[in-house]
């Protein structure tokens, strides 16, 4: 494992590994850690699981059969991208291209190119599973989450998704190929040497470093993030928990892949923090170092509650914005927000 790693670098520790559970251990035991863990043989019984076990044929055959004919956005890369999805080598436009494609296309292309080096990349991403396939949720149940989160379908050749978060808890079920996951710390912000925050692959940005080729000369403190690493490769029918925020690479490492992931937040569907932290750096960042200074603490009490409650000397009926949130002090705060930004002329 990770054999193609450079040997100068620090090499990562395996992933905490557990038997399938139940969703009352996933929840008590599993979720509060805030540590992954691969769940092994969690959808083992999943029919993409059996049919992948039949061969590729097989598995295209049972996906083609349920699949709708609604073009999904496709990546597409060429050969000499070694299936790496990235920035090129300006960092003003990405080195693949997105193209609408019919899931059942993209799958006889991937079944009839797997023996060819030339083929490029060929990667979906993300598809919503109600969308493309409809009734796969109701076949392929995972029921240590929520029946309301819907599954999403990663489906392509030997790629890899560089090194990114989700704001968002998540559960990561390889139904076909193998898949190889390295995950790094929110703590290791700094060390990942992270590109544009507003300019990125797929939504959430990710780091610059590549770890197969990582240039530690441009990158240095990247050895330390490697340091605190873990990684894990997946067989089909196992599941990955990734906390939020936790960073990850994805390496497909088969000539076609199936990863079916659940996507949910523990409070619903707030406003994401990620809009809080780029309106901060508009309005925050470019004060004078004092006043950054009595910002972060407003930040460490307010946000963070590091004093403990910051409300708990007011009647609890005039907590205002401080109080529990609702749907109705949502709703405040938000025309609030839209005031403030409507004032600004923006």
């Amino acid at each position: 494992m990770l054999s193609d790693l450079p040997t100068t670098l620090p090499r990562p520790a395996p992933i905490p590994v557990r038997d399938a559970v139940d969703r009352a251990t996933f929840e008590r035991e599993i979720v509060p850690a805030y540590t992954p863990v691969v769940l092994k043989g969690q959808v083992a019984d999943w029919p993409v699981v059996r049919a992948a076990q039949q061969g590729d044929a097989a598995l295209v055959d049972l996906l083609k059969a349920g699949a709708s004919e609604r073009p999904l956005e496709t990546f597409i890369g060429r050969p000499e991208i070694g299936g790496r999805f990235f920035y090129n080598d300006a960092v003003n436009g990405l080195n693949f291209e997105r193209q609408a494609v019919p899931l059942g296309t993209t799958l006889d292309r991937l079944l009839a190119e797997r023996a060819d080096p030339q083929a490029g990349a060929r990667y979906v991403g993300a598809a919503s599973a109600t969308d493309c396939m409809p009734g796969f949720e109701a076949s392929h149940v995972l029921p240590i989450v929520d029946t309301r989160v819907l599954p999403r379908l990663w489906i392509g050749n030997a790629t890899t998704v560089s090194t990114h978060y989700d704001l968002s808890d998540n559960v990561a079920c390889v139904g076909a190929g193998r898949r190889r996951f390295t995950l790094f710390p929110p703590n290791q912000l700094n060390n990942l040497y992270v590109g544009p925050l507003d300019f990125t692959l797929a939504g959430q940005p990710v780091s610059m470093v590549s770890l197969r080729d990582p240039d530690m000369e441009r990158f240095p403190r990247f050895s330390e993030a490697m340091a605190h690493a873990l990684t894990a490769e997946l067989e089909p029918g196992d599941a990955l928990y990734i906390p939020p925020l936790w960073w990850h690479q994805v390496e497909a490492l088969s000539p076609l892949n199936l990863l079916v992931n659940y996507w949910w937040t523990a409070s619903g569907a707030p406003p994401s923090p990620f809009e809080a932290l780029i309106h901060s750096v508009m309005t925050v960042r470019a004060l004078p170092a004092a006043q950054r200074e009595a910002w972060r603490q407003m930040f460490d009490h307010y946000v963070f509650e590091a004093n403990g409650d910051p409300a708990a000397h007011l009647p609890a009926a005039s907590r205002g914005v401080l109080g529990p949130m609702t749907p109705t002090l949502a709703r405040r705060i938000t025309d609030f927000l839209m005031a403030g930004l409507r004032r600004t002329g923006m």
